[in-house]
């Protein structure tokens, strides 16, 4: 078992050294596993000439493995549709909105691990992010994210988990490599904390409480002479309660790619003045 104490010092550590990467799609929990594997493409377009504004809109899908196997690509974990507007309003600061769909099989809990349905969640969250300079190379981006998960079976009938309101809290540092193909090395920390109205008997809530720690290493380069990045990273989710957490977490492989579309400022002529 955890102690909450334990997670703010780690956050502390972390968020005390870094910076968000823009680029970069971070793996969501898959539940419990030994390994697990998450892949991302994605377009970044920058909304004005500044890049004060931008959007950000990825598809993505996860896979995993058992409990009792280190093999993660063994099952199919996820699919996600992503989509995200932010907001430069202020020097470090930082407001992003977004919606997302994610489709993920469900398994059972006791070998073999057969498929027992499948679970569908629309999501909707805010994020504020605030970043301090910590010299030439270094940044660091604290972030709060809110947000509204509704839960549904494969048929858009109610399930046990009717809502959940969860809130993320995330320290990131980030170091410059080197300006060559802008190579940067990115380290992050993220606790969740969350609370669900269920369905199942009578209608009710738990209790608002922490559920997982997330922490993470990104190495993020710019194809040459290409509009695309790519981030290839590692991350560990500790989650509170699990089967997973006494293997030490499920340890995950990601990788995505994004495509950075330039800001192109609209030509006007006199047939676009015409009723």
């Amino acid at each position: 078992m955890f102690d909450i104490k334990k997670v703010f010092i780690i956050i502390g550590i972390t968020g005390g050294m870094g910076s968000l990467v823009k680029a970069q799609i971070s793996p969501p929990g898959l539940g419990d596993a030994k390994t697990a594997f998450w892949s991302a493409l994605g377009v970044k377009h920058n909304l004005d000439s500044v890049g004060k504004k931008q959007t950000m809109s990825y598809i993505a899908i996860g896979r995993k493995s058992t409990l009792d196997n280190d093999n993660l690509l063994a099952k199919q974990a996820i699919f996600v549709l992503n989509h995200e507007v932010y907001n430069s309003f202020a020097p470090h600061q930082q407001y992003s909105y977004a919606l997302s769909y994610r489709r993920q099989p469900e398994y059972e809990k006791e070998a073999p691990y057969n498929k027992e349905g499948i679970e569908q969640e629309f999501r909707i969250y805010g994020r504020y992010a605030y970043t301090f300079d910590l010299g030439k190379k270094l940044k660091l981006k604290n972030t709060v994210r809110q947000e509204f998960r509704k839960f549904f079976d494969a048929d858009f009938h109610k399930v046990d988990e009717d809502f959940q309101l969860r809130t993320r809290v995330k320290s990131q540092l980030t170091y410059n490599l080197s300006p060559k193909n802008n190579q940067k090395l990115a380290l992050s920390a993220e606790a969740l904390f969350s609370i669900s109205h269920f369905n199942e008997h009578d209608q009710h809530w738990n209790s608002f409480g922490y559920r997982e720690m997330r922490l993470s290493a990104y190495y993020m380069f710019n194809i040459p002479n290409s509009p695309f990045t790519v981030d290839i990273g590692y991350m560990e989710d500790l989650i509170r309660g699990s089967q997973s957490i006494h293997h030490g977490g499920v340890h995950y492989l990601a990788a995505d790619l994004i495509w950075n579309i330039p800001y192109k400022k609209k030509v006007t002529t006199n047939e676009d003045h015409l009723d």
